[in-house]
C-alpha cells in the first residue's frame, strides 16, 4: 500500500485526542469515521470539532467552505464493526489501558480490510504487545500525537518489534500530510522519545521534594525566574494532571528497574490531589484554573540550581542515541516540538560542553545517587564519557553531537 491509497481513516475514541485527530484527518481531505462506545461521547466530540473549525474560520485560517467540507467528510458511530469495515488506516485513541487496547486491536484485526494499517496513539504503552493481539503485527505502528493534536506539531512514529518499514514510512508521510512534523522512534522503548527524555527529570525533582531537600515552590521558582519557564516542573504537572504523568512514570518503574516513582507522587494520587482539575495538586486552585502560584519568589529561586533537571534530561537523550533508538536530530526535534522548547537537550549539551555535563552529573550523583533509584539517572552515560575522552566537547571544540 502507498500513501495515496489511503482514502478512509477510522479514529477510535472521540475524546480530547480522538476528536482532534479526526478533525486533522478531515481537514486534510480524508473520509473519517469517528467511533466511541456511547452516542453522547461521539456527539460531544463532533460538537468540539465544529467549535474548533468555526474558531479557525473566524480567524481567517480556513474558509467557511472548508469548514462545511471537513464536517461533511466526518461520520460518527458507536458500532466498531461499522467504523472499521472500510478503513484503510485506523488511529486508536482510547484510554491508556494495555488490556483494553489489546482487546480492541484483536477485534479490529478480525474486521478491518487486510490492507489496513492499525495505528495506536498511546503515549507510553508497548506497540509490540498491542500488535501481538493481531495477525498483522507488521501493519501495527505507534502514531503518537501530542495534546492538543490540532495545535501541537509533533508526531512520534514508533516501530513495534515486527512493524514493517513500509508501514512506518506510510505513517510518517501521513503525519506530514496532516500538517505535522514526524520523527521516527526505531525501537519500542517506554516513553518513546519526548516523554522518555523529559519525564525522568520531573521524577528526579519529585524525589528531592520527597526527601525534603527542596520544596516544589523553590524548584519551580528557579525554573520560572531563572529559565523563563512559565509553569515550572510541578506547576506543569498540576496543569496536565498528576495522574497522567504518574501513569507514564509507573510504566517506567514496571519496565525499567531500578527506576522508581517518587513517594510524593504516590501520595498525591492516593489523596486524589491531581492538580488543576481537582482544585489541588502541588498547589491549590480554588477556581480550578491554572495561575502562577503566589508561593513562587525570586528569593526561593536562589536556593536551587535550575539546571539540575537539564543534566538528567541530557543523560536520557544520550541513552536514546547510544541505543540506536533515534537519531540525534529526531531526539532533539521531539523534545523541542513536544515540549515547546527553543533547543533540544543535545544542542544544550553541546553549548554547555560535554565535559561540563559529565562533571555536573557526577556531582549530582555524589549528592543524591544513594536516594532510591536515582543513581541510574545520574550516572553519566558511557557515550558522554567516551566523547569527552575523544575531545568532542561540543561547540568549543567544533564537534559534539553536532558539528560547528
Amino acid at each position: 500500500m502507498k500513501l495515496e491509497d489511503i482514502k478512509n481513516i477510522t479514529v477510535l475514541g472521540a475524546g480530547a485526542m480522538g476528536h482532534g485527530i479526526a478533525q486533522l484527518c478531515a481537514v486534510a481531505g480524508y473520509n473519517v469515521v469517528m467511533r466511541d462506545i456511547e452516542k453522547k461521547f461521539v456527539d460531544d466530540g463532533l460538537g468540539k470539532i465544529k467549535w474548533s473549525l468555526d474558531k479557525l474560520a473566524s480567524k481567517g485560517k480556513i474558509s467557511a467552505d472548508m469548514v462545511k467540507a471537513s464536517l461533511d467528510r466526518i461520520t460518527t458511530t458507536t458500532d466498531l464493526k461499522e467504523s472499521v469495515k472500510n478503513c484503510d488506516f485506523m488511529i486508536e485513541a482510547i484510554p491508556e489501558v494495555l488490556k483494553l487496547k489489546q482487546d480492541t486491536f484483536k477485534e479490529v484485526d478480525a474486521i478491518a480490510p487486510k490492507h489496513a494499517i492499525l495505528a495506536t496513539n498511546t503515549s507510553a504503552l508497548p506497540i509490540t504487545e498491542i500488535a501481538a493481539a493481531t495477525k498483522r503485527p507488521e501493519k501495527v505502528v505507534g502514531m503518537h500525537f501530542f495534546n492538543p493534536p490540532q495545535m501541537m506539531r509533533l508526531v512520534e512514529v514508533i516501530y513495534g518489534a515486527k512493524t514493517s518499514k513500509e508501514t512506518a514510512e506510510i505513517t510518517y508521510n501521513l503525519a506530514i500530510k496532516l500538517g505535522k512534523e514526524p520523527v521516527y522512534c526505531l525501537k519500542d522503548i517506554p516513553g518513546f522519545l519526548a516523554n522518555r527524555v523529559m519525564n525522568p527529570p520531573g521524577n528526579f525533582l519529585a524525589w528531592l521534594v520527597s526527601e525534603k531537600i527542596f520544596t516544589p515552590e523553590e524548584i519551580d521558582s528557579a525554573s520560572h525566574f531563572k529559565l523563563g519557564n512559565p509553569m515550572g516542573t510541578f506547576g506543569l504537572m498540576d496543569y496536565v494532571g498528576l495522574d497522567v504523568g504518574y501513569n507514564v512514570q509507573k510504566f517506567f518503574e514496571q519496565r525499567e528497574p531500578p527506576y522508581k516513582v517518587a513517594p510524593i507522587l504516590e501520595e498525591k494520587i492516593k489523596k486524589k490531589e491531581l492538580g488543576v482539575k481537582t482544585g489541588k495538586g502541588f498547589y491549590e486552585y480554588p477556581d480550578k484554573q491554572w495561575r502562577i502560584p503566589p508561593e513562587w519568589s525570586k528569593e526561593k529561586a536562589e536556593k536551587v540550581d535550575h539546571m539540575m533537571s537539564a543534566y538528567v534530561a541530557i543523560n536520557k537523550a544520550v541513552q536514546i542515541v547510544a541505543d540506536g533508538v533515534a537519531s540525534v536530530e529526531d531526539v532533539d526535534k521531539a523534545v523541542r516540538l513536544g515540549f515547546n522548547m527553543p533547543f533540544g537537550m543535545l544542542q544544550i549539551a553541546d553549548s554547555l560542553g560535554l565535559d561540563v555535563v559529565v562533571q555536573k552529573l557526577e556531582e549530582l550523583d555524589k549528592k543524591y545517587g544513594k536516594i532510591d533509584g536515582l543513581h541510574a539517572l545520574l550516572e553519566p552515560h558511557p557515550l558522554l564519557k567516551k566523547m569527552v575522552k575523544e575531545g568532542k566537547l561540543g561547540q568549543k571544540t567544533k564537534q559534539g553531537f553536532y558539528k560547528y
